[in-house]
C-alpha cells in the first residue's frame, strides 16, 4: 500500500459518505419496523430502499450506495462466521448433520435442474435453491456476491430475497402447526423447524414459540445450515469457473476473500478465545452490514423490474420450499 493511496482515503471517504449514510438510515428504519411489526428486516430494507431509488441516480449518494451494495455486503457475509462454532455442530450428533447435508445438496441440485427446465439461467436455480436450503436472504446475498457479473443478477437477487423473506414468514406460522399435528416431540420438532425454515430469525421465533427445548434444537440445526454457506459458495465459484457462466467468459476468483474470512472466523470462534460480548457484537455488525447492503441493492432497483419477472420464479421458489419440507419430513420418518 503506497503513501499516495493512504492519502486518498479522506477524499474517498467524503465521496462515499452520503450514500453509505443513506443506506445506514434505511437499515436503522428497517430494523425499527421489523422489531415493532415482526416482519423480516430484509424485506423492510428492500421496500424502503426501493422507495428511495432516486438516490442511486447520478448524484452525491450514488458512489456510496454502490459501495454498500457490493463491499459492505461482503463484510457482512464474512462476519457471519462469528455465529458458528464446531462444538455446536458436534453437539447435535450425526443424524441432524446428515439430514441437513442431504436436504441441502438435493434441494440445490433439484433447484438448478428445475430452473434449467423452466428456461432460467441455471445460476438462478443455484441462487434461489441456496437461499432456501441455507439461510434465506443472507445466503442469497452471499451467493450473489460470489457469482460473476450478469445483467440480471441484481434483479434475480432482489426477487430471491423477497421470495425467501415472504416464504420464511409463512413457514414460521405454518410449520409449528404441522409439527404439532404430526405429534413431534421437542427434539424432532426442533430439527424439522431448523432444517426447513429459511431465515434464522423465523427459526428462532417458530422454535421458541413451541418450547425452550425446541427452540434450542432448532437454532443449532439452523446454524449448522448457515455453516454450509462456505462450501456452497465454493461450489458456486467452481461451477461458474468450470462452465464459464460469467459475462464474457471471465472467471471469478477461486476463493473469494470473504469466504476465507468466514472460515477463519468460524475457526477462531471455535477456539473459545473470543468473549461472548465480542461474538455478539460481531454478529450484530454482520446483520447491520447485510441490512444496509440490502437497502443499497433496493435503491439500485425499480419496482417494475420485480414485476417483470412473471409467475414462473414464484412457482420455482414455492416448489423449493415445499420440496425441502417434504424431504426433511421423509428423512425424519425414515431415520427418526
Amino acid at each position: 500500500m503506497t503513501a499516495l493511496s493512504v492519502a486518498a482515503w479522506p477524499a474517498r471517504g467524503r465521496l462515499l459518505f452520503p450514500g453509505v449514510l443513506a443506506c445506514a438510515v434505511v437499515a436503522a428504519a428497517s430494523t425499527f419496523l421489523s422489531q415493532h411489526y415482526g416482519a423480516p428486516v430484509m424485506l423492510f430494507a428492500l421496500i424502503l430502499g426501493m422507495a428511495m431509488n432516486f438516490l442511486s441516480a447520478e448524484g452525491p449518494c450514488k458512489p456510496g450506495i454502490e459501495f454498500t451494495a457490493r463491499h459492505v455486503l461482503r463484510w457482512g457475509v464474512a462476519l457471519l462466521g462469528l455465529r458458528i462454532t464446531a462444538a455446536q455442530v458436534v453437539a447435535l450428533g450425526w443424524h441432524p448433520v446428515l439430514l441437513v447435508a442431504v436436504s441441502l445438496v438435493l434441494t440445490i441440485g433439484v433447484s438448478m435442474v428445475v430452473a434449467r427446465l423452466m428456461g432460467f439461467n441455471v445460476l438462478f436455480g443455484l441462487l434461489s435453491g441456496g437461499a432456501t436450503a441455507i439461510c434465506g436472504a443472507s445466503a442469497a446475498l452471499a451467493l450473489a456476491a460470489a457469482l460473476p457479473p450478469h445483467p440480471l443478477k441484481e434483479r434475480a437477487t432482489l426477487f430471491t430475497v423477497v421470495g425467501v423473506s415472504a416464504l420464511s414468514t409463512l413457514t414460521m406460522i405454518a410449520y409449528p402447526l404441522i409439527a404439532r399435528a404430526l405429534g413431534m416431540d421437542a427434539h424432532t420438532a426442533g430439527v424439522f423447524l431448523g432444517a426447513t425454515i429459511h431465515d434464522v430469525a423465523q427459526v428462532v421465533g417458530a422454535g421458541y414459540g413451541m418450547s425452550q427445548a425446541t427452540g434450542d434444537t432448532a437454532t443449532l440445526v439452523k446454524l449448522m445450515r448457515v455453516a454450509a454457506l462456505l462450501p456452497v459458495i465454493l461450489f458456486a465459484v467452481m461451477f461458474t469457473r468450470a462452465t464459464g457462466k460469467a459475462v464474457g467468459g471471465q472467471r471469478p476468483p477461486l476463493l473469494p476473500w470473504f469466504a476465507v474470512a468466514f472460515a477463519a472466523l468460524v475457526a477462531l470462534n471455535s477456539t473459545g478465545w473470543l468473549s461472548p460480548s465480542l461474538t455478539t457484537a460481531g454478529s450484530d455488525l454482520s446483520r447491520w452490514c447485510l441490512v444496509a447492503a440490502m437497502a443499497g441493492i433496493g435503491m439500485k432497483t425499480q419496482l417494475r423490474e420485480l414485476v417483470d419477472v412473471g409467475l414462473k420464479p414464484v412457482v420455482l421458489m414455492v416448489g423449493e420450499t415445499v420440496f425441502i419440507a417434504a424431504l426433511v419430513l421423509a428423512l425424519l420418518r425414515w431415520a427418526p
